[in-house]
């Protein structure tokens, strides 16, 4: 096809207004939707746990680094083993200025007490770590190993040694219930609040010992009032800083190097309620994927012993249907599966 010069010079020149004018509007195309209000972070959980902990630190990273122009405020609704707070979300239809921190809870309850939930029926916005579990005891027992500790509650009557967790038929049991398996015991299970509350009950030995994440008794151990034995993980976690006595995260054995085959790692995510859009949670996906590359939450992720693991879209879903379809089998086997 040929054109006449003299048409195309007037073609290219009508072209111009229309070019200008798509390009004055493809920056506010481009910026999509962004909240106009401030933001609730519903936890579903106590203060001081490990979620609590992760949301504080986000809150903290996204308005320092000026990541969202309205304010985040951190909501704590860990009632009925953090039901509360999912239940919660799941009736805020259509709500995109509640963003909920999700971690392994929205598949044990639902398999637990046949809440009447499933992750399906919110917004996934994005995964963006791991948690690990370790087995602690206090300091003042003279138990160096887990072996050590676990031959004495194995000669004990059984149920005399008391574990504590968050919750009832949560991670902290789940990880309890496969120990009393591996180990060939039985600990009498000792619900609390939140991961902040079990690593205070252990301190004060009202307790025996405790399954918290890293975060939830790093004080402690600094402070010299606990003392980790194992780690439930296949590997043992990568970080070598030292952090108190001599001592790194990676010096920590695994719970498997000392003889009990136990696994299990949290997952860290954020979900928006029912009926938001794909542009809503993108917007939040977006924000997290920046959060993340700071070196706030490079340090807080190396401090706490997190693995950094940022998923969205179809990556995170898939995830989300393989760790759902993983807790049910174990939950099943443990026997903690609602009949």
């Amino acid at each position: 096809m040929k054109f006449h010069q003299n048409g195309f010079r007037k073609m290219a020149l009508a072209a111009v207004p229309l070019a200008m004018a798509v390009g004055l509007a493809t920056p506010a195309a481009a910026a999509g939707w962004e909240p106009t209000r401030n933001v609730e972070v519903i936890v579903p959980a106590g203060a001081g746990g490990a979620s609590d902990q992760m949301a504080r630190m986000i809150q903290h990273i996204v308005l320092e680094h000026k990541l969202m122009k309205p304010s985040m405020l951190v909501v704590n609704e860990g009632g009925a083993s953090g039901a509360e707070g999912i239940m919660d979300t799941k009736a805020s239809k259509g709500d995109p200025y509640k963003l909920m921190v999700a971690f392994s809870a929205i598949y044990t309850l639902p398999i637990a007490v046949k809440l009447p939930f499933n992750w399906r029926d919110l917004n996934p916005v994005a995964m963006i770590a791991q948690d690990e579990f370790l087995l602690w005891v206090n300091s003042a027992t003279p138990y160096k190993t887990a072996k050590e500790y676990l031959d004495a509650v194995k000669a004990a009557p059984s149920g005399k040694f008391k574990m504590g967790g968050t919750g009832a038929k949560r991670e902290d049991q789940i990880v309890t219930e496969a120990l009393d398996k591996a180990a060939g015991v039985r600990f009498t299970y000792v619900p609390y609040k939140s991961g902040g509350e079990a690593a205070t009950q252990l301190v004060g030995k009202h307790i025996d010992s405790n399954v918290n994440n890293p975060s939830e008794n790093i004080a402690q151990w600094r402070g010299g009032a606990l003392r980790p034995l194992c780690v439930f993980s296949e590997h043992r976690m990568v970080y070598n800083d030292v952090v108190t006595n001599g001592i790194s995260w990676h010096d920590i054995p695994t719970c498997k190097e000392a003889g009990y085959d136990v696994q299990y790692q949290m997952l860290r995510a954020f979900f928006l309620p029912p009926d938001t859009t794909k542009e809503q949670a993108d917007f939040y996906a977006n924000m997290l994927k920046k959060v993340v590359e700071t070196p706030e939450w490079k340090a807080y992720v190396t401090k706490q012993a997190l693995h950094s693991d940022y998923r969205t879209g179809k990556a995170f879903t898939d995830f989300l249907t393989q760790d759902e379809a993983y807790h049910k089998k174990v939950m099943e086997e443990a026997g903690l599966a609602a009949k």
